[in-house]
Protein backbone atom coordinates (compact mmCIF):
# COMPACT_ATOMS: atom_id res chain seq x y z
CA UNK A 1 0.00 0.00 0.00
CA UNK A 2 1.47 3.18 -1.03
CA UNK A 3 1.94 5.23 2.54
CA UNK A 4 -0.67 7.29 3.56
CA UNK A 5 0.01 10.41 5.76
CA UNK A 6 -1.81 10.57 9.00
CA UNK A 7 -3.70 13.42 8.63
CA UNK A 8 -7.45 13.45 7.37
CA UNK A 9 -6.88 15.76 4.31
CA UNK A 10 -3.81 13.61 2.44
CA UNK A 11 -4.56 10.39 1.16
CA UNK A 12 -2.71 8.31 -1.56
CA UNK A 13 -3.82 7.45 -5.11
CA UNK A 14 -6.10 4.57 -3.60
CA UNK A 15 -7.19 5.63 -0.64
CA UNK A 16 -10.77 7.03 -0.04
CA UNK A 17 -10.66 11.03 -0.11
CA UNK A 18 -11.86 12.15 2.86
CA UNK A 19 -11.56 15.93 2.85
CA UNK A 20 -14.75 16.82 1.81
CA UNK A 21 -16.26 14.87 4.95
CA UNK A 22 -19.07 15.41 7.50
CA UNK A 23 -19.80 18.62 9.53
CA UNK A 24 -16.70 19.23 11.89
CA UNK A 25 -18.75 21.61 14.10
CA UNK A 26 -18.42 19.78 17.33
CA UNK A 27 -16.12 17.08 18.73
CA UNK A 28 -16.86 13.46 17.53
CA UNK A 29 -16.12 10.16 19.04
CA UNK A 30 -13.24 8.39 17.67
CA UNK A 31 -12.57 4.72 16.71
CA UNK A 32 -9.13 3.50 16.29
CA UNK A 33 -8.53 0.10 15.36
CA UNK A 34 -5.10 -1.19 15.58
CA UNK A 35 -4.01 -3.59 12.80
CA UNK A 36 -7.64 -4.20 11.70
CA UNK A 37 -6.50 -6.99 8.75
CA UNK A 38 -10.04 -8.34 7.20
CA UNK A 39 -10.54 -5.84 4.61
CA UNK A 40 -14.78 -6.58 4.59
CA UNK A 41 -14.67 -5.53 8.04
CA UNK A 42 -12.43 -2.42 7.32
CA UNK A 43 -15.45 -1.70 4.68
CA UNK A 44 -18.10 -2.20 7.05
CA UNK A 45 -16.56 0.25 9.66
CA UNK A 46 -16.13 2.51 7.21
CA UNK A 47 -19.74 2.67 6.05
CA UNK A 48 -20.62 3.08 10.05
CA UNK A 49 -18.49 5.98 10.17
CA UNK A 50 -19.92 7.57 7.36
CA UNK A 51 -23.62 7.32 8.80
CA UNK A 52 -22.90 7.85 12.46
CA UNK A 53 -20.72 10.54 11.76
CA UNK A 54 -18.13 8.65 14.24
CA UNK A 55 -14.28 9.29 12.82
CA UNK A 56 -12.33 5.88 11.57
CA UNK A 57 -8.77 5.73 12.41
CA UNK A 58 -6.60 2.86 11.59
CA UNK A 59 -3.40 2.23 12.79
CA UNK A 60 -0.54 -0.08 10.64
CA UNK A 61 0.13 -2.16 9.47
CA UNK A 62 -2.68 -2.98 7.78
CA UNK A 63 -3.99 -6.21 6.27
CA UNK A 64 -4.61 -5.30 2.85
CA UNK A 65 -4.59 -2.08 0.75
CA UNK A 66 -7.45 0.26 -0.48
CA UNK A 67 -7.49 -0.77 -3.33
CA UNK A 68 -8.69 -4.06 -2.47
CA UNK A 69 -12.58 -5.25 -4.11
CA UNK A 70 -13.76 -6.97 -0.65
CA UNK A 71 -13.08 -3.47 1.02
CA UNK A 72 -14.70 -1.56 -1.45
CA UNK A 73 -17.47 -3.98 -1.65
CA UNK A 74 -18.32 -3.55 2.00
CA UNK A 75 -18.23 0.22 2.04
CA UNK A 76 -20.15 0.46 -0.89
CA UNK A 77 -20.22 3.93 -2.00
CA UNK A 78 -19.43 5.40 1.49
CA UNK A 79 -15.85 5.98 1.05
CA UNK A 80 -16.34 9.55 0.13
CA UNK A 81 -18.71 10.28 3.20
CA UNK A 82 -16.91 9.21 6.32
CA UNK A 83 -13.83 10.80 8.25
CA UNK A 84 -11.29 8.49 7.98
CA UNK A 85 -7.27 8.65 9.00
CA UNK A 86 -4.69 5.92 8.91
CA UNK A 87 -1.21 6.35 11.02
CA UNK A 88 1.63 4.62 10.81
CA UNK A 89 1.59 3.10 14.07
CA UNK A 90 -0.65 3.16 17.26
CA UNK A 91 1.82 5.33 19.08
CA UNK A 92 1.37 7.86 16.24
CA UNK A 93 -2.24 7.79 16.00
CA UNK A 94 -2.42 8.22 20.19
CA UNK A 95 -0.28 11.12 20.09
CA UNK A 96 -1.85 12.67 17.12
CA UNK A 97 -5.64 12.24 18.76
CA UNK A 98 -4.24 12.60 22.37
CA UNK A 99 -7.66 11.09 24.27
CA UNK A 100 -8.97 12.30 26.83
CA UNK A 101 -10.68 9.38 27.75
CA UNK A 102 -9.51 5.91 25.96
CA UNK A 103 -11.57 2.52 26.23
CA UNK A 104 -9.92 -0.27 25.36
CA UNK A 105 -12.44 -2.94 24.20
CA UNK A 106 -11.11 -6.43 24.63
CA UNK A 107 -12.54 -10.08 25.99
CA UNK A 108 -10.71 -9.47 29.41
CA UNK A 109 -12.51 -6.20 30.10
CA UNK A 110 -14.14 -5.59 33.00
CA UNK A 111 -16.62 -2.53 32.35
CA UNK A 112 -20.05 -3.34 30.37
CA UNK A 113 -19.98 -1.20 26.98
CA UNK A 114 -23.39 0.01 28.29
CA UNK A 115 -21.72 1.17 31.96
CA UNK A 116 -19.59 3.78 30.41
CA UNK A 117 -21.01 7.95 30.39
CA UNK A 118 -19.35 8.13 26.63
CA UNK A 119 -18.77 11.55 25.44
CA UNK A 120 -17.89 13.21 22.11
CA UNK A 121 -14.10 12.90 21.59
CA UNK A 122 -13.99 9.54 23.53
CA UNK A 123 -11.53 7.14 21.41
CA UNK A 124 -12.64 3.57 21.61
CA UNK A 125 -10.08 0.97 21.15
CA UNK A 126 -10.08 -1.93 19.21
CA UNK A 127 -7.57 -4.75 18.10
CA UNK A 128 -6.93 -6.79 14.87
CA UNK A 129 -9.34 -9.56 14.74
CA UNK A 130 -6.45 -13.09 14.92
CA UNK A 131 -5.71 -11.50 18.17
CA UNK A 132 -7.10 -8.28 19.90
CA UNK A 133 -5.22 -6.02 21.57
CA UNK A 134 -1.61 -6.49 22.55
CA UNK A 135 -1.37 -6.94 26.16
CA UNK A 136 1.08 -3.83 26.54
CA UNK A 137 -1.87 -2.05 24.72
CA UNK A 138 -4.52 -3.17 27.16
CA UNK A 139 -1.70 -2.46 30.02
CA UNK A 140 -1.06 1.21 28.52
CA UNK A 141 -1.24 3.99 31.51
CA UNK A 142 -3.37 6.28 29.18
CA UNK A 143 -6.21 3.11 28.62
CA UNK A 144 -9.77 4.36 30.65
CA UNK A 145 -10.91 1.42 31.34
CA UNK A 146 -10.78 -2.14 29.87
CA UNK A 147 -14.24 -2.69 28.51
CA UNK A 148 -16.45 -6.18 27.42
CA UNK A 149 -19.14 -6.28 25.37
CA UNK A 150 -21.71 -9.00 26.63
CA UNK A 151 -21.33 -12.58 25.30
CA UNK A 152 -22.51 -16.07 25.82
CA UNK A 153 -19.97 -17.66 27.95
CA UNK A 154 -17.55 -20.60 26.21
CA UNK A 155 -17.59 -17.94 22.90
CA UNK A 156 -14.13 -16.39 21.93
CA UNK A 157 -15.03 -13.24 20.05
CA UNK A 158 -17.17 -11.32 17.92
CA UNK A 159 -16.69 -9.71 14.77
CA UNK A 160 -14.82 -6.83 14.74
CA UNK A 161 -16.63 -5.02 12.71
CA UNK A 162 -19.96 -6.19 14.83
CA UNK A 163 -18.34 -4.87 18.09
CA UNK A 164 -17.46 -1.39 16.70
CA UNK A 165 -21.02 -1.11 15.97
CA UNK A 166 -22.15 -1.87 18.86
CA UNK A 167 -20.28 0.11 20.30
CA UNK A 168 -20.56 2.85 18.23
CA UNK A 169 -24.24 3.14 18.78
CA UNK A 170 -24.13 2.27 22.21
CA UNK A 171 -22.17 5.93 21.98
CA UNK A 172 -24.78 7.15 19.78
CA UNK A 173 -27.70 5.99 21.54
CA UNK A 174 -26.73 7.76 24.95
CA UNK A 175 -26.17 11.07 22.54
CA UNK A 176 -29.43 11.15 21.92
CA UNK A 177 -28.58 10.39 18.14
CA UNK A 178 -27.65 13.95 18.18
CA UNK A 179 -27.56 14.74 14.27
CA UNK A 180 -29.64 12.10 13.18
CA UNK A 181 -32.43 12.62 10.32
Amino acid sequence: MPEMPDTPDAAPDDAPDTSHDAPTDRPRLRVLVDQPEIPGNTGNMIRLAAVTGAELHLAEPLGFDFADAKLRRAGLDYHDLAVLTVHPDLETALERLRPERLFAFTGEGTTSHTAIDYRDGDVLLFGRESTGLDDEVKADARVTDLVRIPMLPSRRSLNLANSVSIAVYEAWRQQGFDGAA
